[in-house]
Order: C-alpha cells, then sequence, then structure tokens
C-alpha cells in the first residue's frame, strides 16, 4: 500500500499519521527513550524490539492490518515543531472485528517528556472520531492497570464508561495483573446495515 493513502491529519498540536516504513530508527529512539517509563505497564517485550530489524517487519505488518480493515496504528508527532520526525506517542486501535461486533480495542502510549500536557486527550479525541466517523465503529474498548490513575482519568474525560475487572489479564512486570475494562460505544452507529444478516 502506498503511504500517500495511509491516513493522516492534524489536530491543534499534533500531526497524527499511520505508521509507515521509513520510520523504524524513530520508533526505536521512541522506546529507547522510554523503556524504563512503560515498563509499569507494558507486558515483556521480544528480545529484539528495540532493533529496527523488528519494526520493520512490525510497520509492514501494522500497513498490512490497515488494509485488511484489521487494525489502524498512528504516531504522534509535535506539530509544533514543523516537519518533525521525533515519535512523542503511539495510538493503536487492533483487533478490529466487523459483523454484528464492530468493535476494536484500543492502546496508547506518550513520550515521558510530554506527559501532563493533554496531548494524548487531544490525539485520543481526534483519532476515536476518525474511528467512529471513518472506520464507522460501533464500540472501542481500552483497559487499564487498577493503579494507573492517569489513564482511568483520561479515559473517563473522553466518555470512556467502566465495565468491569478482568482478574489476572495480563503479564506484566513479572506478574499476571487485573485490568479495569472500559467502553466508549459511537453513539451515532448506523444499524441499518446489520439489519437481515
Amino acid at each position: 500500500m502506498s503511504s500517500a493513502a495511509l491516513p493522516e491529519w492534524t489536530t491543534t498540536r499534533l500531526r497524527i499519521a499511520h505508521v509507515q516504513p521509513g520510520y523504524e530508527a524513530e520508533t526505536v529512539d521512541f522506546f529507547e527513550r522510554n523503556r524504563r517509563h512503560f515498563s509499569r505497564w507494558d507486558p515483556p517485550a521480544p528480545p529484539d524490539f528495540y532493533s529496527t530489524a523488528f519494526w520493520t517487519r512490525s510497520i509492514a505488518r501494522s500497513v498490512d492490518e490497515f488494509t485488511a480493515d484489521r487494525g489502524v496504528r498512528l504516531d504522534l508527532f509535535d506539530a509544533r515543531r514543523g516537519p518533525s520526525r521525533v515519535v512523542i506517542g503511539r495510538m493503536g486501535f487492533s483487533q478490529i472485528v466487523r459483523g454484528p461486533f464492530q468493535s476494536c480495542l484500543l492502546g496508547y502510549q506518550i513520550d515521558a517528556a510530554y506527559e501532563g500536557r493533554g496531548l494524548m486527550f487531544e490525539a485520543l479525541q481526534s483519532a476515536v472520531a476518525y474511528m467512529f466517523d471513518e472506520k464507522a465503529l460501533h464500540r472501542i474498548q481500552a483497559n487499564h492497570l487498577p493503579e494507573n490513575r492517569r489513564s482511568a482519568a483520561l479515559l473517563a474525560r473522553l466518555g470512556f464508561v467502566r465495565e468491569g475487572l478482568a482478574k489476572d489479564y495480563l503479564f506484566i512486570a513479572d506478574a499476571w495483573r487485573d485490568h479495569v475494562l472500559n467502553a466508549l460505544l459511537n453513539p451515532a452507529f448506523d444499524a441499518s446495515s446489520l439489519i437481515g444478516r
């Protein structure tokens, strides 16, 4: 798929672009800078995670997933820095399932140096609108560790509703961790295409 066909847009302070080949080194740099910062929240990384070879494969897979309507993975850039290639955040809408489900799973990360500025709220507000308006999804699910108050507050501000607690949901920091389950529904979803199937 041509990179020209991948979604890209700007918000007040951000440039948001689907991941694409050519940004492998910038992606490695983003994760290297935040290795310690993300370790509290992320599952164990594969052995070659911090290599361009890993991200060459991962980005190609992400583009294929977008083409197949199975995922949307976005990089965030500081629009105030001009045409900067420095990745400052990432959002992923994965496991898109159509049919009577019309749902996906959301994950996101922001550079430690950019936390507390409302940038992830700005990014997600825009990206959720894209997923509802352009991708026509009905439901977005987002999960977080119970102690991750920042994520809990962010999701609540975006309108996500807590739906429950999943016990031993994900292996993080050498142990199985519970996760709070949240979801946001598309109030404008048109279910007429699902009726009569």
